[in-house]
């Protein structure tokens, strides 16, 4: 009787040299050195520019005026002649379009001469504009899939790059992404727009304040939360390969109960991946500061410094891809999948997020006096209110079919949207509701018992983990976005609302100056707003079960999944909101949500075809063969009058469960036959309401099988093998 050892392959495959030693030249280097070498800088377009079109240059990207061709032209050859210097052969445009991931299209920098050689060329046309093929990506209806004529158009403010090969060089050109008729197709586009609404409405606020600045700006760091698992034990899974996540495995005897993987010492091996993972990225100029273990066993977190928005997101992308990379150099996978694993932490990007001018005030900076700090009030309470009345809005850019496993779980926050402000600024934006601002709390120092160890500066409040969208010092953190996603769309709609917010004080006080001074036209303005939107602001645990029912006598939304939340994004409130900044069109808007659709129907389905594929190919056989090794026994032991009970008992409950699994599997394929409906949002409802159960009781009874089979025989690795074994 034969039986499948790939399990064990995998496990020993683990030990030996040949999986990927991680063994690479890792001499120490200067980060202060290389940090940027691969990054066409603005210092360095500087230092190779003739002074007249840096000015010209600077213009542009500073001042957002138009981009003159000559000026095009001599940063065209600057970025040329840079990247050849480092091995670049080719260039392209690169850009992310709304697959939520990047493209690209490599063209040679090498032109045919009339002599028969060849030159390397790169105009200032071909910086500017690119024309790949439009009709295969997602468009959610804007363009016809006969219609293929689409636009790439480079974007000045986000740094050119080289990615390196061990056969050659790329010039990567960050660029924007749209249709013939000028419709986005992509998630910088929007991105830019509403940083553009954030800066006039943020320079129209300071105007009223007395302050000059040249431009406000939000700035963000993303923190990216991952998982890593050796190769050798991802490809022997089909559902991680193909849905990003395990469909089946029982719950390991050890999780994460110990809490001793968080913060922990990191393994040698991972250790050896981050650090070549962050020579790599400082090299692109990703300013990355903090790595360690996470929560959940294989899972860890990278972060960088704030950057400006529009680069946060274009290195947030590049951080991804290189995650990617650098651990296939180790043998192992990074998995970004929002819950990978059944029964422990699943990945968030925890979204930090503030608002500064183009001088450095960080305008979400309380101070030491918060009470007395009337601008960070103003900046704060528009923050306050453009989460309140677009609660909506927020949990629809953070929806997805993996974020739903996350969302609610005792690892990440509910689906309800609101604000946590800590005690400090609670105890504040309570006494301006009263309209009668006299202090703050202070922190003091923290005595731990001891002289050995000097007392410490203690802040003036706790951290709330469980909040989605939580004040941390002098930024707000939306702790909700998944790990997989994107962070443009949250960060055009938080840059957005803002706008709006912004706006809406500036009227209101503009309006009230007509009859007051500045002092109390301001006061009057901050408390009615924090009035309106106190509902929205909680210092409570999130995870309660109270917390659902005050939310609800609150009036904040419980969207719980992805179908409740995305029908908000289009919403006519949401719509106009985007129209009015000139942010997203109607039809844009629109094509967002039959995308995002689109992608929970498609990326479920993926999983309900993978469920049924597995169990009849891979756990049906397994549990088949045990059982007849078992009948064997039986027979054996009973023809020379052994007692056999255990056995058959055993034999008996494994053939009950194939018959219930069988019986599950069934249902599943057939739920998976038929697809709901003729539209999108019908399958996309068939999805959740039948193919999702479908899942769940097939995985229920496979689960318990696991545990029941003999070890030899269960035929994919477990969650011991995948996050454990180092």
């Amino acid at each position: 009787m034969s039986k499948s050892f790939k399990r064990f392959d995998a496990l020993a495959a683990v030990k030996t040299p040949s999986n990927g030693t991680g063994k690479i030249d890792m001499k120490p280097f200067d980060i202060t050195t290389i940090f940027g070498e691969n990054a066409l800088h603005l210092n360095e377009l500087k230092a190779r520019l003739p002074k007249s079109i840096w000015k010209e240059l600077k213009t542009t990207i500073v001042d957002n005026a138009p981009l003159q061709s000559d000026v095009a032209d001599a940063v065209a050859v600057v970025m040329k002649n840079w990247a050849t210097e480092r091995g670049a052969t080719h260039y392209t445009h690169w850009f992310q379009p709304l697959t939520g991931f990047t493209a690209e299209k490599h063209d040679s920098f090498i032109t045919p001469n009339q002599g028969g050689g060849a030159v390397a060329e790169f105009s200032g046309k071909e910086l500017v504009q690119g024309e790949p093929d439009a009709s295969s990506f997602p468009s959610g209806g804007l363009r016809p899939t006969f219609e293929a004529r689409g636009y790439t158009v480079w974007d000045p403010t986000s740094p050119a790059f080289i990615v390196e090969n061990e056969n050659g060089s790329t010039l990567c050109i960050p660029t924007a992404f749209a249709s013939w008729k000028g419709e986005a197709l992509d998630h910088k586009t929007p991105l830019l727009r509403s940083a553009e609404a954030l800066n006039k409405a943020g320079l129209r606020a300071l105007g009223l304040f007395g302050i000059e600045a040249k431009r406000v700006t939000s700035t963000v760091g993303a923190e990216q939360e991952y998982f890593l698992i050796d190769k050798e034990f991802f490809y022997r899974r089909p559902d991680l390969v193909l849905s990003g996540r395990s469909l089946f495995g029982a719950v390991p005897p050890k999780g994460q109960e110990l809490d001793d993987h968080y913060f922990g010492s990191i393994d040698d091996r991972v250790l050896s991946f981050m650090l070549d993972l962050e020579r790599e990225l400082y090299r692109l100029g990703v300013p990355v500061k903090t790595r360690h273990n996470e929560v959940a066993p294989g899972q860890y977190e990278i972060a960088p410094i704030f950057e400006t928005s529009n680069v946060a997101a274009d290195h947030q992308q590049l951080t991804m891809i290189m995650l990617r990379k650098t651990a296939r150099k180790y043998g192992l996978v990074c998995v970004m999948h929002e819950k990978p694993f059944a029964g422990l932490n699943g990945s968030g990007k925890h979204t930090n997020w503030s608002v500064s001018t183009s001088e450095g005030l960080n305008l979400l900076d309380p101070g030491n006096d918060p009470h007395s700090n009337m601008l960070f009030l103003f900046f704060c309470s528009a923050v306050i209110r453009s989460v309140y009345k677009h609660q909506d809005l927020l949990r629809a850019v953070i929806a997805s079919a993996g974020n739903d496993h996350r969302l609610g779980a005792n690892e990440a926050p509910p689906a309800i949207i609101s604000i946590f402000l800590g005690d400090q600024l609670d105890d504040v934006f309570t006494q301006l509701k009263a309209g009668d601002l006299k202090s703050s709390k202070a922190g003091g120092l923290l005595g731990l018992g001891t002289p050995v160890l000097p007392p410490l500066h203690k802040h003036a409040g706790d951290r709330n983990r469980t909040s989605p969208f939580a004040f941390t010092g002098n930024k707000f953190e939306f702790r909700a976005v998944g790990s997989a996603q994107t962070i443009s769309l949250p960060v055009t709609a938080l840059n957005t609302i803002m706008a709006e917010a912004l706006d809406e004080l500036s009227d209101q006080l503009e309006a009230k100056l007509k009859d007051h001074d500045f002092e109390t036209a301001l006061l009057s303005v901050l408390s009615e707003s924090s009035k309106e939107s106190a509902p929205i602001l909680f210092n409570g645990d999130g995870y309660s079960d109270n917390w659902q029912e005050e939310a609800a006598s609150r009036g904040l939304l419980n969207l719980k999944t992805t179908m409740d939340a995305l029908p908000m994004l289009n919403s006519e409130k949401n719509a106009a909101l985007f129209g009015k900044y000139k942010v997203l069109s109607k039809a844009e808007l629109d094509s967002r949500f039959e995308i995002l659709v689109d992608q929970y129907f498609k990326g479920i389905n993926i999983e309900g075809e993978t469920t049924a594929s597995m169990v009849q190919t891979m756990i049906v056989p397994a549990v088949v063969r045990y059982i007849n090794e078992l009948a064997a026994v039986l027979d054996r032991g009973k023809s020379v009058g052994l007692t056999v009970a255990g056995t058959e008992r055993t034999a008996k409950k494994l053939a009950s469960e194939l018959d219930l699994l069988i019986e599950a599997n069934e249902k599943l394929i057939k739920q998976n036959a038929e697809l709901g409906g003729d539209t999108e949002h019908e399958k996309a409802e068939h999805m959740r309401t039948n193919i999702i159960p479908a899942m769940n009781k097939v995985r229920e009874v496979a689960d318990r099988l696991e545990k029941i089979v003999a070890d030899d025989y269960w035929p994919i690795p477990t969650y011991r093998d995948m996050l454990f074994v180092k």
